[in-house]
């Protein structure tokens, strides 16, 4: 069976996001899958990016990585979004890309595809659970299958107990959040690869 396709698509202002986006990028080929990490377009205006100088070099620090377009999402097999809370729902830039997704919503490009989601906050009761289910209910339009982590490893617990998905206080990637990033991955992984290969039977009986 061909092997899983993993769209792993992030925002970052200062790296978090970015971080956990790479690791989960390694997770997955360790685990056999093609990968894709693309970043979400910055549409903050240039001249309040350049007046943080943080939020200026985490930019050009993500240039060589391709921007995510709508290809991707019908290329992949399943997706993996990470992207920081903002007032407990999702960075609006983010939100930007996710509102651009109509025409394959309606095509049905999105539907089936098994998907998972990350975040990060200020702190550890930021919104971070609420930023989760906000992306859930859209995925959840979108006819995807949702494949959070849940208690399903010792290491979601280790990560501060978050079943909707990893997630971590900004600028704070620690040895936990990683080992939880990587067991999400891979459920991720695994959850799209079963379901590939029943459609591919069943595509082969049918035949």
């Amino acid at each position: 069976m061909e092997p899983v396709r993993l769209a792993v698509i992030f925002y970052s202002s200062y790296g978090t996001n970015f971080e956990m986006a790479r690791i989960a990028a390694q997770a997955a080929q360790d685990a056999g899958a093609e990968v894709r990490l693309r970043r979400v377009r910055e549409t903050a205006p240039p001249e309040v990016v350049q007046s943080v100088p943080a939020w200026a070099a985490q930019l050009e620090a993500m240039k060589d990585i391709p921007e995510v377009g709508h290809e991707d999402l019908v290329w992949a097999d399943a997706y993996l979004f990470s992207c920081p809370t903002r007032y407990g729902v999702a960075a609006s830039q983010m939100r930007a890309f996710i509102d651009t997704l109509g025409p394959l919503w309606m095509e049905g490009k999105l539907v089936n595809k098994c998907v998972s989601a990350m975040t990060s906050s200020q702190n550890p009761h930021g919104g971070q659970e609420t930023t989760l289910l906000s992306l859930y209910t859209t995925f959840m339009h979108w006819g995807a299958i949702l494949v959070p982590p849940g208690y399903t490893d010792a290491s979601i617990f280790a990560a501060g107990g978050n079943p909707y998905g990893t997630s971590a206080v900004a600028g704070q990637v620690t040895d936990e959040v990683r080992a939880a990033v990587r067991h999400q991955t891979r459920r991720l992984i695994d959850i799209a690869g079963r379901l590939k290969a029943g459609s591919a039977a069943v595509a082969g009986s049918a035949a």
